[in-house]
């Protein structure tokens, strides 16, 4: 059966206002310096990563605490789906496929962007990355994954499926290639004319 994947952060939808507006609260409630343009400008790797080029190794657990809590009311509002992505969603059920949002966002706070935006997917894996993105592939029988880092790409290889890379995110056509795509594409919008003729 055809199971698709998707990465959720700048894949399916462009989290960058809400994520943004959830680090400038918690500088404000911190008092602790985030530039939150800069780390909406990396999104890909787990929460407590970003957090701790900002807060002593001491204080990272507290503080990814903190700004998870602080995520339902901050930062699900803002976000809208990028171009295609409904469209995407609707090729694989078209085809008779499943959909499987595998992320490093928590599961609840993936599930309230999807529920918030009509994104029906079948399942969905959080804290996922790397060697974890790479079980969760397998464990939902996934045979297709699109992401927008070269570790949804690394991921994807490590699983042995095809690994669709999509330059939404910060990473480069070159680099998601370099880390195993095994196509890439400008966005969802190429998605639906790409399952078809694949």
């Amino acid at each position: 059966m055809l199971v698709v994947g998707f990465d959720l952060d700048m894949t399916l939808i462009d989290t960058r206002p809400g994520i943004a507006a959830a680090f400038r609260t918690l500088s404000e409630q911190t008092g602790v310096y985030v530039d939150a343009d800069a780390a909406v400008a990396r999104l890909g790797p787990p929460l407590e990563w970003e957090i701790a080029q900002w807060f002593p190794a001491s204080e990272v657990a507290a503080a990814a605490a903190a700004f998870r809590l602080l995520y339902p009311t901050c930062a699900i509002e803002p976000c809208q789906p990028l171009p295609g992505a409904r469209d995407a969603l609707a090729a694989v059920r078209a085809a008779g496929g499943r959909l499987v949002v595998i992320t490093a966002k928590k599961t609840e706070l993936a599930r309230l962007h999807l529920d918030r935006l009509g994104l029906a997917v079948d399942a969905v894996a959080g804290l996922a990355w790397a060697e974890g993105k790479t079980r969760a592939l397998v464990e939902h029988a996934v045979s297709i994954y699109v992401g927008d880092h070269v570790a949804d790409m690394a991921a994807a290889r490590a699983a042995g499926v095809v690994g669709v890379g999509v330059t939404t995110g910060h990473c480069t056509a070159d680099e998601l290639r370099g880390a195993g795509a095994d196509t890439v594409l400008a966005g969802l919008d190429q998605f639906a004319s790409w399952l078809k003729d694949g």
